[in-house]
Parts: C-alpha cells; sequence; structure tokens
C-alpha cells in the first residue's frame, strides 16, 4: 500500500511547482540592495517624528499644537540648510528638496489651520477650556476630580450660551456656511478627544468617576448636539446628502500650487482644462461619425451608454478588461510587469451607499466594481448601469489595476518606501491618466466605441479642472458643478452628483480633481522630452517613474534630467506651454 502511494506520489512530482521556482520570485540578484538616496534614512525619521509629535497634541484648535509643530518644522529645515547639499548623489538632492519642500507646506498649513481657528473662536469660546483639560493628560499631570467636575459644568453653560448667541443672530450677521461647517468639524474633535481623557481615568480612579460621570455625560450630549446644529442649521447640511464644500479662495489655491511645484495661476489652469476639452471634442465628433451620429456627439455617448453587461456579469468583465490591457503593455514594451503584481489583486463589489461618492471604480491594492444592486431604485439602477458600460468600463480598468494604480501601489511597497510622505495627486493620478493618454497614442481603442469611452473620461478629468478651481474661487456652486457635469460631459445625473460630493467631502484636497489631468500632462510632457527624443525607452522611463516613488512630477523632472540641480532651485516648469489669458 505505501509503495503504491510513493509510487502515484513521484510520478506527480514533475509537475509540482516549489516555491523556490515560483516565477514571481525571479533570480536573487535581482533583489539585491541598488544605490539609493543617502537622505532615506532621515525622510523615515522625519516621517515617524512627525507622526509622535502630532499624536501628543489631540486637540486640532490646540495653540500649543501648531507652536510645537511649527518648532519641529524649523528645526528640520534648520538640520537641512546645515547639510552639505552638493555632495549628495542626485537621489540624495531630490530628497532634500522634497523634504525642504514638505515643511514649508507644513508651516503654511499650520497658517491656514490657525486662521481657522480665530475665524470659529467665537462659535466654540469653550475651546481654550476643553483644550487645557485634555493637553493636561498628555502632559502626565495628575487631575483633580472635583475642580474638573465643577470645570465641566462651566463648560456646558458655555456651550449653551454660544449655541444661544448663534441662535439670536439676525439675517445680516448670519455665520459663513463654511465657517460653521470648520467649527462643527472643531467641536466634534473636542468631543471626541474629551471622551478618550474621560475612559483614560474612568473606572480606575473610584474618585474621579464618582465626581464626574454625570457632568461628562451631560456635556458630551450638548457637544453632540452643538456639533449637530453647527453642520445642519447653520452649515445647511440636513440629512447629510447636501453638498458644501469649503472654498479656499485665489490664494489658497496658490498656496497649494505652490507646494506641488506648479508654476500657473488658477486662471492659466482653467484655460488649460478648457483646451484640453476642446480637442476631446473635436475627437468625439470624429467618432461620432463614423458610429453614424454625424457631428451629435452626445447621442454617439448616448449609444455608448446602453452598451453594458447584465446585473451579475460585470465582473467577468474586469476579469477580461484587465487581461487585455497587461498583453497590450507586454506586447508593446511599454512597462516591466512583475508576475506576483498580474494576479495578487482582489476584485470586491461596492455598496449601495459608497456609490453615492464613487459611482464608478475604484483601485489600488484591489478594485472595488460599482454596479447596480438590488436595494437601488430602478432610476438609480438604470444610471448606475449605463455609466459603468463595457467602453467605459475598457477605459477604467487599467486606470485602477495595470498599468494604473495596483501597479504603482505595488512597486511603491517594494522601492523607495521612504518617499511616502511625498506623495501628491499628481503623480498618483497623474500616472494612471498619463496611461490613458499613451495608450490612446498607442492605438488601444479598436473602434470608435472604445474612442468614445476613452473621450468621455478624458473630457471628464478636463471637466475636473474646471468645476473645482471654478468652486474654490468662488465661481461655482456644487449644483451648478453637477448640472455642468451633466450637460458639458453627459454625464447621468446620479454619477455627477456622486462626483461632486467626492470632490467636496472634505477627504480630498482642494487640487485633487484638477491632479488627474494636469499631472497626466506633465508626465507626458516628460516623455516627449526623454522618450520621443531617444533618451529613453518606453520601458525605462516607465520603470524608472515608478521605482523613485511618489513626487511632484517637477521633482521626477529633476531625478530624470538634471543631475546638478542646484539647493536653491525653484520650480517653473511651464509643462503646458505658455498660456495666453483672454481678457475680460
Amino acid at each position: 500500500m505505501i509503495r503504491r502511494l510513493l509510487a502515484a506520489l513521484l510520478a506527480v512530482l514533475p509537475t509540482i511547482t516549489l516555491a523556490g521556482d515560483d516565477p514571481a520570485v525571479g533570480p536573487i540578484e535581482s533583489l539585491l540592495k541598488k544605490p539609493g538616496s543617502e537622505l532615506a534614512t532621515a525622510v523615515e525619521r522625519f516621517s515617524a517624528d512627525r507622526f509622535a509629535v502630532g499624536r501628543k497634541y489631540p486637540v486640532h484648535l490646540s495653540p500649543a499644537r501648531r507652536d510645537r509643530l511649527r518648532q519641529f518644522a524649523r528645526a528640520w529645515r534648520k538640520r537641512l540648510e546645515e547639510s552639505d547639499f552638493d555632495a549628495l548623489s542626485i537621489e540624495g538632492k531630490v530628497d532634500y528638496l522634497l523634504l525642504d519642500g514638505e515643511l514649508k507646506s507644513d508651516l503654511a498649513r499650520l497658517d491656514r489651520e490657525e486662521r481657522q481657528a480665530k475665524g470659529v473662536a467665537e462659535l466654540i469660546p469653550f475651546g481654550e477650556v476643553v483644550t487645557a483639560i485634555v493637553e493636561a493628560r498628555q502632559r502626565h499631570e495628575p487631575v483633580d476630580p472635583e475642580l474638573a467636575a465643577e470645570t465641566l459644568a462651566k463648560v456646558k453653560t458655555q456651550v449653551a450660551e454660544a449655541r444661544k448667541a448663534a441662535e439670536s443672530k439676525k439675517d445680516g450677521e448670519a455665520v459663513p456656511r463654511h465657517v460653521a461647517e470648520h467649527a462643527a468639524t472643531a467641536v466634534e474633535n473636542l468631543k471626541s478627544s474629551l471622551a478618550q481623557w474621560f475612559r483614560h481615568y474612568d473606572g480606575y480612579d473610584p474618585m474621579f468617576s464618582w465626581w464626574m460621570r454625570e457632568p461628562f455625560r451631560k456635556l458630551d450630549g450638548d457637544l453632540g448636539s452643538y456639533a449637530t446644529y453647527l453642520r445642519e442649521s447653520l452649515a445647511g447640511r440636513k440629512g447629510g446628502d447636501e453638498i458644501q464644500g469649503d472654498p479656499i479662495g485665489r490664494e489658497g489655491l496658490l498656496e497649494d500650487l505652490r507646494a506641488e511645484m506648479i508654476p500657473y495661476s488658477p486662471e492659466e489652469l482653467l484655460a488649460i482644462g478648457e483646451r484640453e476639452f476642446a480637442w476631446c471634442e473635436k475627437e468625439m465628433i470624429k467618432a461620432s461619425n463614423e458610429m453614424g451620429f454625424g457631428d451629435n456627439w452626445k447621442k454617439a455617448l448616448e449609444k455608448v451608454k446602453t452598451l453594458h453587461k447584465k446585473p451579475g456579469e460585470q465582473p467577468g468583465l474586469v476579469l477580461e478588461l484587465a487581461k487585455e490591457a497587461i498583453d497590450f503593455l507586454e506586447k508593446n514594451e511599454l512597462v516591466t510587469i512583475p508576475e506576483l503584481a498580474k494576479t495578487d489583486w482582489p476584485l470586491d463589489m461596492m455598496s449601495p451607499e459608497r456609490q453615492k461618492v464613487n459611482p464608478f471604480f475604484l483601485g489600488g491594492d484591489r478594485i472595488i466594481v460599482s454596479f447596480p444592486t438590488d436595494t437601488m431604485s430602478l432610476d438609480d439602477k438604470l444610471m448606475s448601469l449605463r455609466a459603468n458600460n463595457v467602453h467605459f468600463s475598457r477605459a477604467t480598468v487599467h486606470h485602477e489595476l495595470i498599468p494604473g494604480h495596483h501597479l504603482q501601489y505595488f512597486i511603491g511597497e517594494r522601492y523607495n518606501k521612504h518617499r511616502e510622505p511625498f506623495h501628491t495627486p499628481f503623480w498618483t493620478e497623474g500616472w494612471a491618466l498619463y496611461w490613458e493618454m499613451l495608450l490612446w497614442d498607442k492605438g488601444f481603442p479598436k473602434t470608435p466605441e472604445d474612442r468614445v469611452g476613452m473621450l468621455f473620461w478624458r473630457m471628464h478629468r478636463c471637466a475636473r479642472i474646471v468645476f473645482s478651481l471654478k468652486f474654490h474661487l468662488g465661481k461655482m456652486s456644487p449644483q451648478e458643478a453637477i448640472d455642468f457635469l451633466v450637460d458639458k460631459v453627459g454625464h447621468e445625473r446620479f454619477s455627477a452628483t456622486g462626483e461632486v460630493r467626492r470632490s467636496f467631502n472634505g477627504n480630498y484636497s482642494p487640487l485633487y480633481q484638477a491632479a488627474y489631468m494636469l499631472g497626466g500632462l506633465q508626465i507626458r510632457a516628460l516623455h516627449k522630452d526623454l522618450v520621443e527624443s531617444g533618451k529613453m525607452t518606453d520601458r525605462q522611463f516607465h520603470d524608472r517613474i515608478l521605482q523613485a516613488g511618489g513626487m511632484p512630477i517637477e521633482m521626477v523632472r529633476v531625478l530624470l534630467s538634471n543631475p546638478n540641480v542646484k539647493r536653491d532651485f525653484a520650480p517653473g516648469w511651464k509643462f503646458a506651454g505658455e498660456i495666453e489669458l483672454k481678457k475680460d
């Protein structure tokens, strides 16, 4: 019996793949450490220390928190200034400039936070008292339960008085919605921080529990009620579905553009978005004519929206489209794709609630697919089917998986991981959008319907520049942005609403939506300089960008083509050419 089992095992041994033969591993020589940045350890230390300083001060309103973070940033800048920049390799010089830019950005952000804190001070007169209570524990100071109970009772009175004062304001004295929104967020942070403070002592210190449980319970409820009042009554966000947002103004945009090393003004970026949109519209008309709809490209778009899979069939389509993109990339030797990266991504379906914010695919370490569920209303089901049709999806899958975000994440976990603090949407989203452009140029779309699908997304990214910047300049409301996407780009209203809600719900930076197209244009301009000129192959160019890690594209340009960069380097790359603005 044993002999027969051994014979059977030996018969199949040649077909068993051992761990050492796994093609995903590759030769050990490929895993040897390559020369890197001399500042890698310093950047890692900076990132860990910055996190530790921020953790020490949980109250966002705290002046002590801002002062300590400013002190930290200035000390690091001083350390950088004392280092020998010219002795560094190009990798080290890039890290020097990236770290210096990050520190400048941190200081500018702290200034903005201080302005916001001053703006909400009238609505939160109790903020200093609560902050002092919380920070005393962070300094490991003993607590006097009886005195603390009296203090919380006084704070409860202050909360009531602050609400009464806000309710008594006349129409001409109305609090701006964005100020009320900031105040609501600040009150929620105070409430959360105070709850952590209470839990630290409650049940461990009998006297604390005896004195504090009732005062804390009452104050905790009042803080929650006040935050709700600020958000729903003053900021006008009742029911949670209204889209408000927080415009940062022209100066705020310029501040963020400096941090991203973008030398254009908001007005010039709007002109770039409109110029790119005009190109897309011309190409849409060409595809529309091929489909038999003449110059009415919106009719061609409507036809493409009807070409969707049936409920339950979308995951299969995603697998087909992922393989198609990988085969095209490898056939044309465009980028190195590790074997493991081709198969290690999970596929998840998106919940109906999440689809209110993300009506299309999401990606990264996995792909998350938007498609109708049985709990949606009939109208929402039909709009979701149309918005995630075959040809839109064909342009989305490679954006989210390979060569887009999944490949970015995969390589980013394995090369120059210390540069994570410098990631920017201009690199992250710009990379994925750039591939939509390059694949278009390489002939990836096979039919006019494919081209309509790709052009829809490209138009959408142009429109993102326009509506997001106009919103922050105070020239477009969220509802006008929704109408703009429906009328100008051809969105379903369901998906347009989700896109605008996603853009302004506070989870994305003000420049995030503009970064897709603008980052893509930056990488495309760099490709023209380095690949079309014959200095690098496609594969060399793309592998180098991925392995370098996330950073402003201006610094990618320095890394790839400016080894003699100086310490006083100032961004000035006009990647989209000189922009002539129309006179009003």
